[in-house]
């Protein structure tokens, strides 16, 4: 396979890293080692360095083993950002068990999917939430609640480790095939399957990671913003993994609120930002009326879903910092493609793939490569970052990695330079009248208007053209447009065909909790209003 992207890997960044046969946790104990008395976590007033981290993951461990948590059992973990987060994901992981990330907004039916499908014994999980997982115990097949609570540091879990003494466990991982984390895909398209990320997959992605900024970090002496949650993979791996690993400080923070986050910019300076779009369009709203100083983040990165062209020209501008947008999936650890950190960049891109990962587009209809460059087909991905497979659904296995591929579902481009684009994804592909149209390309032209915050654009069934554009509008705070005005300002810069037949407009959009928009529930809520079916 011809691959354009090597050449504009920045130099100084290897083109190539070898992945040692280590577990996530050998990974995290080298930092341990080595960053001993470096600050490894900071929240709210409470400070952990490397060794005293350490600590408390070998005594987690311990506490599992003698609740009779073995090798191979999954423990659920359904916290918010907190300190016991990471205690509790190493801890697990030491203790040979499979962790189980649970996003801890789930309502009943989810969590019991979850639950059901993983088989979890245990479940650490915020207090306000016990209640939750107590409605539903009789339909899975949990033994034990470990409560951690949110008033203060000190909860249940960290007064059981207080008196255990250390113990290192002799527990005999094999990194390409022993399970460290079921990472449940989003469910934004449907019913949610546990991504299987072996000890080798988290640590892979850990070092490729690594890989594409080496020349900007300094090892060591990095302040992490750690807002993005860390139950969601990437958080889990462009957060937490990558910090420790790189012996930063990953500043802990529950949620994402704006204001909050403007004044530990301002008072803490983080340097590094693994963020979402939502997260700077926020920034740059809040900028616009309250400017403050951006310039100590030297490096930001975008993940989990587009970042609008005009957001990401902009933050650049008022920061100082060049966002370097990427791509990446559950199934893949996540990371895949991101941009160079320095040397050319293409705004709009999801960048070159990254170490040790090879890309290529297939056509969406023979199934063969799409030789031509600029030519939209399916996505797929190969790499030691790709998923053993699905947790107990051989057959989606099948479909979803074919001859070490990884078709991700996401229909993208490649330019000449190897640079990849995502067009859209292969089921919000609209059909209509005979055309193909890709909703980022709509969404793109209107976040570019002055008075739109945020838009999602999907398919609805129609009788004459099969389906239709419907695009949902989140307006700026108090701004004012009609459909008809937004219509033409489409008209302008698409072609008829792609213009939205309806636009409707809404205080805000229903979002996972990295703030990727649930356009399944945007286009079910509008298919019964418009009264499709």
């Amino acid at each position: 396979m011809d691959r354009p992207w090597k050449k504009h890997i920045p130099s100084g960044n290897p083109l190539e890293i070898e992945i040692p046969e280590m577990s996530v946790t050998d990974l995290f104990y080298q930092s341990v080692e080595k960053y001993a008395d470096h600050t490894a976590i900071t929240f709210n007033e409470d400070r952990y360095t490397y060794s005293q981290l350490g600590q408390l993951v070998k005594r987690f461990a311990r506490l599992l083993a003698e609740a009779g948590i073995e090798k191979g059992d999954r423990v659920a973990l359904m916290l918010p950002n907190c300190p016991q987060y990471p205690i509790s994901f190493y801890g697990t992981l030491l203790n040979g068990a499979i962790v189980v990330q649970i996003n801890p907004m789930y309502k009943s039916n989810e969590l019991i999917h979850v639950l059901k499908d993983s088989g979890a014994r245990h479940i650490i999980v915020l207090d306000d939430l016990i209640p939750i997982v107590e409605a539903v115990l009789d339909e899975t097949e949990l033994e034990k609640i470990w409560p951690v609570s949110k008033e203060k540091n000190e909860c249940e879990l960290m007064k059981g480790l207080l008196p255990l003494a250390e113990i290192d466990y002799s527990v005999s991982i094999d990194p390409g095939d022993d399970v460290a984390v079921l990472q449940y895909t989003g469910g934004t398209t449907g019913r949610s399957k546990g991504a299987m990320l072996t000890h080798r997959n988290i640590v892979a992605n850990t070092l490729q990671s690594a890989a594409t900024s080496k020349i900007k970090i300094q090892e060591g002496k990095e302040k992490v913003l750690g807002v993005s949650p860390l139950f969601h993979v990437y958080g889990m791996t462009s957060g937490m993994n990558l910090t420790f690993y790189n012996g930063g400080e990953l500043i802990i923070v529950s949620r994402f609120e704006v204001a909050g986050i403007v004044e530990m910019i301002k008072t803490v300076k983080p340097t590094i930002f693994p963020g979402v779009p939502t997260m700077y369009i926020a920034l740059l709203q809040y900028y616009q009326s309250h400017p403050f100083d951006l310039h100590s983040l030297k490096s930001c990165v975008s993940g989990s879903s587009p970042l609008p062209l005009h957001v990401l020209s902009r933050f650049n501008e008022v920061s100082g910092s060049k966002i370097a947008e990427g791509y990446g999936l559950s199934e893949a650890s996540p990371v895949t493609h991101r941009n160079p950190v320095s040397g050319l960049q293409k705004p709009g891109s999801i960048g070159i793939p990254i170490q040790n990962t090879d890309a290529a587009i297939i056509d969406s209809v023979t199934g063969e490569p799409a030789l031509m460059v600029d030519t939209p087909g399916e996505l797929v991905i190969k790499g030691p970052q790709v998923m053993k497979g699905y947790w107990g659904m051989p057959e989606e296995t099948k479909k979803t990695i074919q001859n070490g591929w990884l078709y991700t579902g996401d229909i993208a481009k490649m330019d000449e330079d190897g640079f990849f684009y995502i067009v859209g994804r292969k089921k919000e592909m609209i059909i209509a009248g005979g055309f193909n149209i890709y909703p980022i390309e709509i969404e793109e032209v209107l976040y570019s208007h002055p008075k739109v915050l945020e838009a999602a654009v999907f398919g609805v069934p129609d009788q004459y053209r099969g389906e239709t554009v419907h695009a949902a509008v989140v307006l700026k705070p108090t701004e004012t447009i009609t459909e008809k005005e937004l219509q033409e300002y489409c008209r302008k810069h698409l072609a008829a065909f792609k213009i939205p037949e309806r636009i409707t407009f809404q205080l805000e959009f229903p979002k996972t909790a990295v703030g990727k928009v649930l356009k399944r529930k945007l286009q079910e809520a509008h298919r019964v209003h418009s009264g499709r079916t």
